[in-house]
């Protein structure tokens, strides 16, 4: 029974983390529904805005929210968690990309190559500068 709730769980993980070229006007409302919930940005944040807009863009909403776990973490949770470094931020920007497991539990995050790195290095400065939320 496991196994095969598992493979569910994957399966959804895979598709709702998939290509969304066809879902563009769906996820446009997606950081609408979030900003709902999202707290007043400081001056770090407003720096990064074109970050907010990238992750509104791209299929980030489908497993993260900005102050609450969804199926991947909160971005405030990252922010906290990790320093605003360059060093950092090349590592996040990697594991965007690469995809990865284990740093916040058993459920993977689904790599995203197609990404420009400029894009997906927006995208982590913008999370980081939440870390004060």
């Amino acid at each position: 029974m496991k196994r095969i709730f598992a493979i569910l769980l994957a399966g959804t993980l895979v598709y709702s983390c998939g290509s969304n070229e066809g879902e563009k006007k769906a996820d446009e409302a997606k950081p609408a529904d979030t900003a709902a919930t999202t707290p007043a940005p400081d001056a770090g944040a407003i720096a990064s805005e074109k970050g907010l807009e990238l992750i509104g863009s791209s299929d980030c909403t489908a497993c993260h929210a900005i102050d609450r776990k969804v199926i991947g973490p909160a971005y405030i949770d990252v922010a906290k968690k990790y320093e605003n470094t360059p060093a950092i931020v090349d590592t996040l920007v990697a594991k965007v990309k690469h995809g990865g497991m284990g740093n916040w539990g058993n459920v993977p995050m689904t790599p995203h190559p197609d990404l420009p790195d400029s894009d997906v290095k927006e995208m982590v400065q913008y999370i980081l500068s939440l870390r004060n939320k």
